[in-house]
């Protein structure tokens, strides 16, 4: 009987997906069971903090990482910024983490920066942006932004965007908002981002009950940050609501095929290009959301963080070219 309950309740994805993808989402699952959505936040990210800190999969040799404060006329974002020893940067990466604009923090992701500034030698500025539900729209694309404006006044290095899951919508933002900054974006490369999709999409339909991400998650994340009369047309807050898609810095998406929030990688991939910009669209098969805490366990994760990798360096020089002189 435990076995078939067990299949069951992997339902369609019993098969398709690999078994050392199983284990690292039962793993997730024993960590960060479905249940504890009604708990109250306080203790959601308790819970979270643990089981990133058990993930977490230390500091590669050579990176040291320094915590500081960006400040604002209201309040002070804690960043924390990484650099390889021995090597002359040559692009700074700001990262916004993920956990569904409720979770997350400067230690949630600190492994992943890390090793984006180990491999690519770039360094990385982690933006701990203000989180919902204390802090609605707009306060995490502020802090964004001001994370952005921070390294342009700091750093003559070019800048990359760089958001995963709920940090790929202000990476989004701001590239949109600072497309005409004096200091704008390199590039962009957003990690299984939700853009603000209608729910309409190929991915929406086919993967609504996904492993480690369900449309009612989406939905509930969406409104927990929503202010009372949030327009979902407001660019800041939905980025592919935009009406303006040009000048956009060299973009680079990558998605989990069994993702509900995968068909907005693809829509915002197309209406970059449509305006004439560079964007390109990766689809990770048999993957699903979350999938770069299993970089180091699941084989094809860890190819797919090293094409992101990749596409860190790539559109970094192609945006150069659009940096001014």
């Amino acid at each position: 009987m435990g076995t078939v309950h067990h299949m069951t309740k992997r339902g369609k994805y019993a098969r398709r997906l690999d078994p050392a993808l199983w284990v690292y989402i039962d793993r997730v699952n024993e960590w960060y069971p479905p249940e504890i959505a009604e708990l109250p936040i306080a203790e959601q990210r308790a819970v979270y903090d643990a089981m990133c800190r058990a993930f977490h999969q230390g500091h590669p040799s050579g990176v040291s990482a320094d915590d500081g404060l960006v400040t604002t006329a209201d309040h002070d974002i804690p960043v924390r910024h990484y650099q390889l020893a021995g090597k002359a940067p040559q692009a700074i990466v700001v990262y916004y983490h993920g956990g569904g604009f409720v979770l997350g923090g400067l230690d949630s992701h600190d492994d992943i920066c890390a090793e984006i500034c180990a491999a690519t030698g770039f360094e990385v500025l982690s933006a701990d942006y203000r989180l919902a539900p204390e802090h609605r729209h707009p306060a995490a694309f502020d802090d964004a932004l001001a994370a952005f404006e921070w390294a342009a006044a700091t750093s003559a290095l070019p800048i990359v965007l760089c958001g995963e899951s709920a940090g790929g919508t202000p990476a989004a933002a701001v590239a949109h908002a600072t497309r005409r900054h004096p200091r704008r974006a390199a590039g962009q490369v957003l990690i299984y981002p939700d853009l603000g999709g209608d729910g309409t999409g190929r991915s929406y339909v086919e993967h609504a009950e996904a492993p480690l991400l369900s449309l009612g998650d989406i939905d509930f994340y969406r409104r927990i940050r929503s202010v009372p009369g949030q327009s979902p047309d407001d660019p800041t807050f939905s980025p592919l609501k935009d009406s303006d898609f040009s000048g956009l810095p060299p973009t680079f998406i990558i998605t989990a095929e069994c993702d509900p929030l995968s068909s907005d990688g693809e829509a915002y991939r197309d209406r970059i290009v449509a305006a004439g910009g560079s964007a390109w669209w990766q689809e990770e098969p048999r993957l699903v959301h979350s999938f770069l805490r299993a970089r180091k366990s699941v084989p094809r994760a860890g190819e797919a963080f090293l094409d992101i990798l990749s596409a860190i360096a790539s559109v970094t020089m192609l945006g150069k070219n659009n940096q001014p002189s």
